[in-house]
C-alpha cells in the first residue's frame, strides 16, 4: 500500500499513441500499477465515450477517475462557458470524482455567482488549474478567484501544477503558498528548455522531487497527485509502478489522509 494516492494523466502515454489504443486500454495497466485514479483527458477520446460503461469498469478495478477536459471556465467575454454544465454531466455520468478545467479569462466582470447554479451540491468537483496561458497560469488572477468564491461558499477546488507555471515567469514556491489553501489535486511535471526555446514537460529528477517534496507542506495531507511528464519504455507497467512509488512518497511524513478530490 502506497503512503499517498497517485493518479495518471493519460497524455502521459503520449497522444497519438493513447488515441490509437483507446483510453480504456490503459486502465488494467493502471491498477496493476497501484494507481488511485486515473485522469481521463476529453481531446484523447477519437468519439464520445460510453461514460457509463467506463466509470463501471474503472470502478470495477477498485480506482477514482478525473474528467479532465481543455474548457476556460471564463470566456474572452468575461462570462461562464456555456459548456460546462455539459461537461459535469459526462463527470457525472463516468461517477468521477471532478472535473478538471482551466481558469480563462477572469477578470471584474466576471460574476462568480453565477457558478452556484451549476455547481453540483454532490458528485464531481470542479478543480480549476493554472495552466500555461497569460489569463489562466498566473498567481494574481486564481487568488482573486477562489477568494471570490470562498466568500460565496462555493464548492471546489484548485489543481496546481508544479510545472506551469514556468510559462508565465511565476515561482511555484510563492504560488504554493498563497493557493496552497483551495489544492485538492497536484500535477507534477518537471520543464526543460529545448535549443529552440521552447518548454517541455519531462520526468522529474531528483532535485525535483525533492522541490515538489517541500512544496506539498503547503497542502492538505494526503493530497492526490498525478504523474504528468512522458511514460516512455519497453516496460510500461515497471515504469508506472516505479513513477507511482516515487510520487506518493513525497510528503509521506505528513498524515496520510486522501484528499476529498
Amino acid at each position: 500500500m502506497y503512503p499517498n494516492p497517485v493518479s495518471i494523466s493519460l497524455s502521459s502515454y503520449g497522444a497519438d499513441f493513447v488515441r490509437q489504443r483507446g483510453q480504456e486500454q490503459f486502465l488494467d495497466l493502471l491498477a496493476a500499477a497501484g494507481v488511485s485514479r486515473v485522469e481521463l483527458r476529453e481531446e484523447l477520446f477519437a468519439s464520445a465515450p460510453d461514460a457509463a460503461a467506463l466509470g463501471a469498469v474503472i470502478a470495477a478495478l477498485r480506482m477514482e477517475c478525473l474528467y479532465s477536459t481543455p474548457l476556460e471556465l471564463w470566456t474572452a467575454q468575461g462570462v461562464l462557458d456555456p459548456l460546462l454544465g455539459q461537461k459535469l454531466e459526462i463527470a457525472r455520468a463516468l461517477g468521477a470524482v471532478a472535473l478538471k478545467v482551466s481558469l480563462g479569462h477572469f477578470d471584474e466582470r466576471c460574476d462568480v455567482s453565477a457558478l452556484a447554479a451549476l455547481l453540483p451540491a454532490h458528485g464531481p468537483l470542479l478543480l480549476v488549474e493554472n495552466d500555461q496561458t497569460a489569463q489562466g497560469g498566473r498567481v494574481e488572477p486564481l487568488l482573486r478567484f477562489f477568494q471570490g468564491a470562498d466568500l460565496l461558499g462555493l464548492r471546489l477546488g484548485m489543481t496546481f501544477d508544479f510545472g506551469n507555471w514556468q510559462w508565465q515567469g511565476e515561482s511555484a514556491a510563492q504560488a504554493a503558498r498563497q493557493l496552497g489553501r483551495w489544492v485538492r489535486y497536484v500535477h507534477c511535471k518537471a520543464v526543460q528548455r529545448r535549443a529552440d526555446g521552447r518548454l517541455v514537460a519531462v520526468p522529474p529528477q531528483a532535485a525535483d522531487l525533492q522541490a515538489w517534496a517541500a512544496l506539498m507542506g503547503e497542502f492538505a495531507p494526503g493530497v492526490v497527485r498525478a504523474v504528468e511528464y512522458p511514460l516512455v519504455g519497453d516496460d510500461l507497467l515497471a515504469l508506472t509502478r516505479a513513477q507511482v512509488h516515487s510520487l506518493s512518497a513525497l510528503g509521506a511524513g505528513e498524515e496520510v489522509a486522501h484528499a476529498s478530490a
